[in-house]
């Protein structure tokens, strides 16, 4: 079993529109609605992986009671998210049909007081001990205590459980020096937390600072891993077009399922590249094209070199 938390859980809502032009008002062509939040997509790909899944974080309100409806329908994935009394947010994402362009609106989370931050920590104390993996994503709810990362990271380590942590900015400072097993930023991200814009350099200043391991998104470079184990860089056949939105959750995903199958570093990064390319073909984030991953898988490209026993 992996858990996967989303302290900002959201119902993700994508309009589909034939071109996307300012100060206009547009027809849209299709609405699509799915549970949102990176640790849900990750939880989803990962249950369409096989895997078995327990999702938690927080959940309010009656847009909160539509995540928790439809992941009901999602087999594999166990729902243990949390209640506030906040509503849950909601993201909207405009797909430009003519370009491939989307844009994203990202409502702000609920606010969580002292007593439902508390509650959630018991919660999450009593999963991690009967799980194999623990994945950290997203951003932090308003009331949410910036360090809350570093907090759950150290409760899962104690626990011998490994934990992957994909977040961003005060919140991913401080989780880093938590130590966590697996760091996934994006270049934006790394060079925010090193102040270096140079990816391997980068991800080789995240580890000192205390990840055993950076694997850093470039976009449609593919990525950079920085591993005890070695260093690789795994790259796409050939750049694809389509809706990028939860492209880096499917890496994730990618990711977890190798660690928890125990693959090498490089057959974990080609799954985690396929993914993510074939999640950029799927209509809406938390979903992948299943024949593209198929090819994918046999046309990734990993380079590299193992490091010195």
């Amino acid at each position: 079993m992996i858990l996967t938390v989303t302290l900002n859980t959201a119902l993700d809502i994508t309009y589909r529109v034939r071109s996307l032009r300012p100060h206009t008002s547009h027809r849209v062509t299709e609405v699509t609605e799915r549970p949102g939040g990176k640790g849900l997509n990750v939880a989803r790909v990962l249950a369409a992986l096989g895997h078995e899944v327990t999702v938690t974080g927080f959940t309010g309100g009656a847009t909160g009671r539509m995540v928790q409806d439809r992941l009901t329908a999602v087999p594999g994935l166990v729902d243990a998210l949390v209640p506030v009394t906040d509503p849950t947010r909601r993201t909207i994402a405009v797909v430009d049909e003519q370009s491939g362009d989307t844009t994203q609106l990202n409502e702000p989370g609920p606010t969580v007081t002292p007593a439902e931050w508390s509650a959630f920590q018991e919660a999450y104390e009593d999963l991690v001990p009967s799980v194999s993996a623990v994945a950290l994503c997203g951003s932090l709810p308003p009331g949410v205590p910036v360090g809350a990362y570093a907090g759950l990271i150290r409760t899962a380590k104690a626990a011998g459980v490994p934990v992957l942590l994909d977040t961003s900015g005060e919140a991913l400072r401080r989780g880093v020096a938590a130590r966590p097993d697996i760091l996934k930023p994006n270049a934006d991200e790394l060079s925010e937390l090193t102040g270096s814009h140079e990816p391997l350099r980068a991800a080789q200043d995240a580890r000192r600072r205390g990840a055993l391991a950076v694997v850093a998104s470039l976009g449609t470079r593919g990525l950079l891993a920085a591993t005890p184990e070695g260093r690789w860089r795994a790259t796409p056949p050939a750049r694809v077009h389509g809706n990028p939105t939860g492209a880096g959750d499917s890496l994730v995903a990618g990711l977890l399922s190798g660690l928890v199958e125990q693959l090498p570093w490089p057959a974990r990064l080609t799954r985690a590249v396929a993914l993510s390319a074939a999640t950029v073909l799927a209509p809406v984030a938390g979903e992948f094209d299943r024949a593209a991953y198929e090819e994918l898988l046999e046309q990734v490209t990993v380079t590299g070199e193992v490091s010195a026993a």
